[in-house]
């Protein structure tokens, strides 16, 4: 998000060694009491025909991709591509349906009172896009460097194949996809999404989120936290300004500014459990021009990411009241614009194992992987405080290559969305069939 720059830092991935139900070590294994109806949902087999659509449509997913990847919109302008999405999936015999402004739309397919939803971001980056492809994006400083290009492209894909069960057998249940936009800018898209209905009936919730650290083929899952809450804090100072040659006779905001970027990350972490993960990093200090005068005014912003709700809670109070001493120690006092952003992304433990299984399932053990903490924003995290469900890691890293998520340069291995299709389509079906959602 625009306030939350995810991270991926890259980490082992840790392998299932065995059977489908022996997951990495961040997740839940199935033991043998009164949990059979999982175990049972997890060794659904795929539909027969899923093989020979993924080698007929492959193409089209991929052309769906870069289309999209083409044409980028920055939040809240998606109005292109949720058109460009819905017309797909009229064609395909769907009724996608738009919310109000336009920007994002939700589709059910398959009948009942119970829904398994799954969810794709559909929001560009302000980035240029510099690489020399047929799809490289038309619209100046803006590109798909995060991958909700193929999130949107593999959820269409999804779609049609969801559409194609019922129309064969009939599908176990309702299924809603979620096409969601601002993603990547406060205030994000998904409180949007469930203002107008998306988690209305929905028993749980899946999606998938590109990672470059893995290659096309793994799946990385984890249960409980994934990604960070992430807040934005800003801290403006004002004094009397002067000559660099009479500091004492001024406010010297450039020292006090100096000494909350420096000061507050390291004492706030004094005042915190150690066991508990927080960052403050300061992305933006501006104060003066000339070299021989002191100025008038100073600011400084950062943002505040932590793992888990119970320090999120609390850290606002905490942050601004440290921040405060520091710059009173420098004799001078601050105005603080503390915003709350996203809450952290915390899977189910049911809903994890399933993708875990799901995924071992559809691609074989040793596709599974164990995700790292990220920490990373992702506003996923609202879906989750409302009903179950879970976010994996589709690896989409390219062999030979080194890139990450909000580079300008950064691009998938293709063969990752057939993947991803391939996999979701398992867990959402292990899902439907499952008594514990």
């Amino acid at each position: 998000m625009g306030i939350a720059t995810k991270s991926n830092e890259p980490l082992p991935g840790a392998i299932a060694p065995e059977s489908c139900l022996v997951v990495p070590g961040a997740l839940p294994s199935f033991d043998n009491s009164g949990n059979a109806a999982e175990e049972q949902a997890m060794s659904m087999s795929l539909p027969e025909f899923l093989d020979g659509w993924l080698a007929a449509h492959a193409g089209e997913v991929i052309a769906a991709r870069r289309h999209i990847h083409a044409n980028p919109r920055l939040s809240r302008q998606e109005h292109d591509t949720a058109d460009y999405v819905a017309a797909a999936l009229a064609e395909a015999g769907l009724d996608p349906q738009l919310i109000p402004d336009g920007t994002g739309l939700t589709c059910d397919i398959g009948t009942g009172d119970r829904v398994i939803a799954i969810r794709a971001d559909m929001d560009a980056l302000p980035i240029h896009d510099p690489k020399q492809v047929p799809y490289r994006s038309t619209v100046p400083g803006v590109t798909h460097a995060c991958g909700h290009d193929a999130h949107t492209a593999m959820l269409m894909g999804l779609g049609r194949v969801l559409a194609e069960i019922e129309r064969r057998e009939g599908l176990p249940g309702r299924f809603r996809l979620v096409f969601q936009p601002s993603e990547e800018q406060f205030p994000s898209g998904a409180p949007t999404m469930i203002k107008y209905g998306a988690l209305e009936d929905v028993a749980a919730i899946f999606a998938f989120h590109c990672d470059p650290q893995f290659p096309a083929g793994k799946i990385a899952v984890r249960n409980g936290p994934l990604t960070a809450a992430c807040d934005v804090m800003e801290v403006r100072m004002s004094g009397r300004g002067g000559h660099t040659s009479r500091p004492h006779l001024t406010s010297d905001l450039v020292n006090a500014i100096g000494r909350v970027v420096v000061d507050v990350p390291a004492l706030v972490n004094r005042r915190l459990d150690p066991r508990q993960s927080v960052a403050i990093v300061f992305g933006a200090v501006q104060a003066g021009e000339a070299a021989n005068a002191i100025p008038q005014e100073a600011l400084a912003r950062a943002t505040v990411r932590v793992h888990g709700h119970e320090t999120w809670d609390m850290i606002p109070d905490l942050v601004q009241e440290v921040t405060r001493s520091v710059a009173r120690a420098s004799g001078v006092e601050c105005e603080i614009d503390y915003r709350r952003g996203v809450p952290p992304v915390v899977n189910d433990r049911v809903a994890s194992a399933m993708f875990a299984g799901a995924t071992a399932a559809a691609l074989g053990d040793d596709a599974v992987a164990e995700a790292p903490m990220s920490m990373g924003g992702e506003d996923f995290a609202y879906y989750l405080e409302q009903v179950p469900g879970a976010m994996a890691r589709l690896g989409v890293g390219r062999p030979g290559e080194r890139l990450d998520i909000h580079q300008g340069n950064f691009d998938i291995d293709e063969t990752a969305l057939a993947h991803g299709i391939r996999v979701m389509t398992h867990t959402v079906l292990a899902a439907a069939a499952s008594p514990a959602f």
